[in-house]
Parts: C-alpha cells; structure tokens; sequence
C-alpha cells in the first residue's frame, strides 16, 4: 500500500494521459509469458514519484498535473500528483509520508521548520529542484488604514490554517513586528465582514497575482491594497515585488505601483543518500524534467512555465545533487559547441587566410569570456 496516499488524486491525472486513456495489455516477461502479480507490483512500482501538490484550486496542483502529463512514459516513469493541506505540511510529508519524493513548498519553509520545530539537517535533507513561481504578498485594508503601524491591536484574517496565507503571511508579520490580532477563518467569510465594517481591518493573501477576488469583487471607495517595504527583516528569505495596476486596474491607478514582498515557490525534493533506490528514481525524474521541459512551455499549459529558469538559484537553498550535475553536464555540452561556432565564423569571414583565420578565432573568443564574466 506504498503509493495509496496519493491513488485517488493519481487516477485523475491518469484519465488525462495517453499511457492510461485505454486499457493496457498485461505485460509479458522476457520469456514471452505473462508477468506474475509479483513481477507486474514490482515492475509498475519501479519509477513512480510521489509528489506532494497542495490544494485542489491551488496552482501548484495544476502545475504538478501537467508536469505528470507531459513526463509520463509509463511504466519507466509515473508522477502521481498528490493533493494534500497546504505548502507548510508539504514539509511533513516529505520528510515523514511514505511514497513522497517531491512537494510544492514556499521557500520559507526551512527556516521556520529548522528553527521553531528544530528538525534536524533539514538543509541537507531537503533540496530543491527549481522555482516555480513566485507568490506576492498581498494586504488589502479598509480606507482608515494607510501603513502596517495602523494595524497594530487590529483583527487580520490570514485565511484558513495550512494555506500560504496563514504560514507565510504570519511569518512575514512577525519578521515586520506587525502587532496585530491574527485570525485564520475562510477568506470569503472575512471579506464580507470587513467590508460591512463587523470587524477586520485586512485580509492577507500569499499567492501568483492576480488574485481572483481582489480583482472581481466590488470593493467599495477607499479599500485597498496596503505597500510592504523590502527591509533587511524579510532580505534573506524573500523577494521584492511590485503591484501594478494592470494586475488590480479597480485598485491601482493607471502609472502607479504598490511595493510588496514575493516568497518563491517551488518544487523541492527529497535529498535520498546515494545507495538509496530511491535515489536513482528521483535522478530519473529530473533527466525527465530537463529533456522535456520545452514542452512545458508551449500552449495549451499553464503560462508560468514559460518563466521558469531551470538554472536559477533560490536563496538560502541547496540545490539537489542531481540537478546540479545535469546542469554541469548542459554547461559542458554548451560550452563544446561554442569554440567550434567562433571558429566557423572567423573561417567565414577570411575563407583563404588560415593565419587570420586563428587570430579572429582567438580575438571572438576571449569576447565572449570576458562578455560571460560580466554576466555572473
């Protein structure tokens, strides 16, 4: 029952995907003979990678769905994209379910865990893969509050235990020294008190911009988005971001930005020792994920694909092992093809003079290292 965690929200995906639109054959050995039930257990068990999504109407699920899609190679690679409470028990789920190998988590997650929970190495133990979108703070306010100072001794509501919200967000006010009262009811609930003036002075989302119900409700004059500074408080573990007002066009004024804090999300791995099996299928992953990541970022999915730089480091993160060598091996296989290219310029450019030839090679060459230099 290894993988059962995740077989509901599995089969969804499966109905989705060409490897499982129709019954399959039963598989037949070496021999010509059908698989036993052991052998067929152990072969559809080889290369299946849990992963740890989050909620249903999140798009990390989305995310994991259509990565699922398009690395499927059936029995030599299953993604099962697992729904579970939120990015915070991600962590928990990674570290201590059985058949998770991978989750979508924030990237403030490993500060909190190893220092208020002091779980142990969890640096070491934890590793990511890539970003995957970054995630704005968003604090919407009543008309009397004009600074996060106006918020102290005020009811805030961080939505419902376990979303980014409520985890991030109360992070990010307890870093700020923010005061104020924190409540963790349903969103929409909130919303409709705060603007009828029953009680709270904000609402706090932590999610990709544009947030639906910031865009489509009819807030009424005077409501708005509230500027969160970048200071060395939040420097180490998050991002400066900015609101502008083709994300919220009722909120913002045409020409104006609001400042805030963005916290990166992303797919994070399970750091397996070398002689673990387990190892070896989370390394099969990531061959999977860089061969075919081109496809990720073409229509009909998600847009944020086409943001993702595989290469990109995310702060106070180790980058899994694997990565980092199909990175190195990209970089070598880059940088091979280079020399030759330069050469077969200069050879263009003075076809009959091998002298010269060599000199324009040398000379485009050290360019483009002093040009690489200045990039790093």
């Amino acid at each position: 029952m290894k993988y059962c965690v995740g077989l509901i929200a599995a089969l969804l995906t499966f109905a989705h995907t060409s490897a499982f639109a129709q019954i399959q054959p039963r598989p037949v050995g070496p021999n010509g003979q059908p698989l036993t039930e052991a052998q067929l257990r152990e072969r559809i068990n080889a290369w299946v990678v849990g992963v740890a999504a989050g909620k249903l109407e999140g798009a990390p699920i989305r995310l994991v769905e259509e990565m699922s899609r398009v690395l499927d190679d059936g029995n030599d690679m299953q993604i099962l994209p697992i729904i579970t409470r939120g990015p915070s028990y991600n962590v928990h789920a990674l570290l201590y379910l059985r058949g998770i190998d991978l989750a979508v988590v924030n990237g403030d997650v490993l500060d909190y865990f190893g220092k208020q929970q002091s779980i142990p190495r969890i640096r070491t133990r934890i590793n990511y893969i890539t970003q995957l979108f970054n995630s704005e703070l968003h604090i919407m306010v009543r008309p009397e509050i004009n600074s996060l100072e106006d918020l102290k001794g005020k009811e805030v509501n961080f939505n419902t235990k376990g979303t980014s919200a409520a985890f991030t967000g109360t992070l990010i006010f307890d870093r700020l020294k923010i005061g104020a009262k924190k409540t963790y009811i349903p969103h929409p609930v909130a919303m409709r008190q705060m603007i009828k003036g029953e009680r709270f002075a904000a609402v706090v989302f932590v999610t990709a911009k544009p947030v639906r119900p910031l865009v489509r409700l009819p807030w009424p004059e005077g409501f708005k988005l509230l500027p969160v500074e970048f200071s060395d408080a939040v420097s180490d573990t998050y991002l400066p971001a900015t609101l502008t007002a083709k994300d919220y066009p009722k909120l913002i004024s045409e020409g104006k930005t609001i400042d805030t804090l963005a916290v990166p999300t992303l797919l994070a791995a399970f750091n397996w020792s070398s002689n673990n099996p387990r190892q070896k299928i989370v390394a099969r992953f990531v061959d999977y994920l860089f061969e075919r990541f081109d496809r990720l970022r073409k229509p009909p999915f998600h847009p944020k694909w086409r943001d993702i730089n595989l290469a990109a480091k995310i702060p106070g993160w180790n980058r899994l092992p694997a990565v980092e060598q199909k990175l190195a091996e990209f970089n070598r296989q880059r940088q091979a093809k280079i020399p030759a290219t330069i050469r077969a310029r200069a050879e263009k450019l003075v076809p009959d003079d091998p002298q010269a030839q060599q000199r324009l090679f040398e000379e485009f060459l050290q360019w483009y290292r002093r040009r690489q230099r200045a990039r790093r």
